[in-house]
């Protein structure tokens, strides 16, 4: 079975998974190896029939995890032992020439870039198609006027297809720091011990472009032992913030299902129990995973800062702890994305309640019009406000309707005629720029699409 550093089985897609199973690790490792002996034959810097018959061994299926834990098993070192099983297999001649002028994280470090490189090919499109589901919803309901809640209270009047289209926007930004980021994380380093290219002198910097180019990946300008933390913790720092995105909509998911609200609520298939004791329970289970897996994201990102400071040109501080935080981080972001596509997909949005909802303080939501009507009246705004909260205040107490309360009172009614207050009270009227914030934000995911086309 497949080893993995994750719960097996339970979270991430099969092909995400699949590029951090050991099996593959190991292939990743090996195919640099490869890369390197074929750039250092080409450049004479070996001799070119060892550099094929390093390149031959390497990519053949000779090499197991099986043999290199052997071999660990007595060195106690994971890339010694891939040199020494690569060895067995080559020509007296070549083995002089396997691993010559690199050390263990060129290795490790730009194996790791690889498989970042194939798992952005995975996660990018999936954020592409979750864009994509939230502009539907959009469209949807760009026109229905819905409750806007600050503090947790009523606040004003928000077109509820404005809520998809924020969320929208925002992973139209992961999209971009994703594809901006990729020439500063995903690289290739054969500079060797302390980062001078070592045996290689300086032909090294011709080998690693030459390496760089054929895996697709970019060549490390300056670096000592190892490629510098700073760009892998900009890899946690996208990811968690990716999750931290995701985890923002299921939030906002879980609050408007809750049962006082009842605006939308996850899609709930037949056969599912939302609870062991109580049958009538409609849990948003997958929005609270989301929420759940986010907070390990973030707490990955703060590993990934603590292993920029490593002493001198490395030490082993960072090794350990790496070699769980960026196959789960991805991993994890994996899983969070296929919940929430999910979850949009199945999403059931409750257009009665939501209007419902408005209907839910007796006209109290509309104070910031009515606020606004009689400024330009020309009363003073304090004045104004001081004499809407008065009355807003007392209907809460005696559960009034607010606009009845508002047009018998003196200080307001009188400034106020009927034809202005049914415009007042009708939420339709108050959408203000939502359309056009709405045509901005499909046409910047237009254009985000357009330019980094999913693969």
């Amino acid at each position: 079975m497949p080893i993995l550093p994750i719960d097996s089985g339970r979270y991430g897609s099969n092909e995400i998974r699949k590029i951090f199973e050991e099996e593959n690790r190991l292939r990743y490792q090996l195919n640099f190896e490869a890369q390197v002996a074929l750039s250092q034959g080409k450049l004479r810097m070996i001799p070119l029939k060892a550099s094929r018959e390093i390149a031959r061994i390497a990519r053949s299926n000779k090499i197991t995890t099986a043999k290199i834990k052997e071999l660990e098993s007595i060195s106690e070192h994971d890339t010694a032992s891939l040199v020494q099983a690569i060895s067995e297999y080559c020509s007296p001649t070549t083995r002089p020439w396997i691993h010559y002028g690199l050390t263990s994280n060129d290795v490790v470090d730009t194996s790791t870039s690889m498989q970042l490189k194939d798992a952005f090919k995975v996660i990018e499109p999936k954020i592409f198609k979750l864009i994509s589901l939230l502009i539907n919803r959009v469209r949807k309901y760009d026109l229905l006027p819905s409750v806007g809640r600050t503090h947790g209270q009523h606040a004003s009047i928000i077109s509820f297809g404005l809520k998809f289209a924020i969320w929208a926007n925002e992973l139209s930004y992961h999209i971009e720091r994703i594809e901006e980021g990729k020439k500063r994380f995903l690289l290739c380093k054969t500079l060797g011990v302390v980062g001078t290219g070592s045996l290689m002198g300086s032909k090294a910097l011709d080998v690693q472009d030459k390496v760089a180019k054929t895996l697709g990946l970019y060549s490390i300008e300056a670096a000592t032992q190892v490629i510098p933390r700073e760009r892998l913790a900009e890899v946690q720092f996208i990811i968690s913030l990716i999750g931290s995105s995701l985890d923002k909509m299921a939030t906002e998911i879980r609050n408007l299902q809750r049962t006082e609200i009842g605006e939308v609520e996850e899609p709930f298939k037949k056969g599912q129990l939302g609870s062991s004791a109580v049958p009538v329970k409609r849990n948003p289970i997958k929005s609270e995973r989301i929420s759940s897996l986010a907070r390990i994201l973030r707490s990955f990102s703060n590993i990934a800062q603590e292993n920029i400071s490593l002493w001198h040109e490395r030490d082993l501080s960072n090794s350990a702890n790496e070699r769980f935080t960026i196959p789960m981080g991805i991993i994890l972001l994996d899983e969070m994305i296929n919940n929430m596509i999910r979850v949009i997909e199945g999403l059931t949005v409750s257009s009665q309640r939501i209007i419902d909802n408005i209907n839910k303080t007796k006209g109290r939501i509309f104070a910031e019009f009515i606020l606004e009507a009689l400024v330009k009246k020309g009363i003073p705004r304090m004045k104004a406000y001081e004499s809407i909260q008065r009355v807003a205040f007392e209907t809460l107490v005696d559960d009034r309707d607010f606009r009845d309360a508002i047009m018998k009172d003196p200080s307001i009614g009188e400034h106020l005629n009927k034809n202005e207050l049914k415009t007042i009270f009708d939420p339709n009227t108050h959408l203000a720029a939502s359309s056009r914030i709405i045509k901005n934000v499909i046409k910047r995911t237009e254009q985000i699409r357009k330019n980094y086309k999913p693969h």
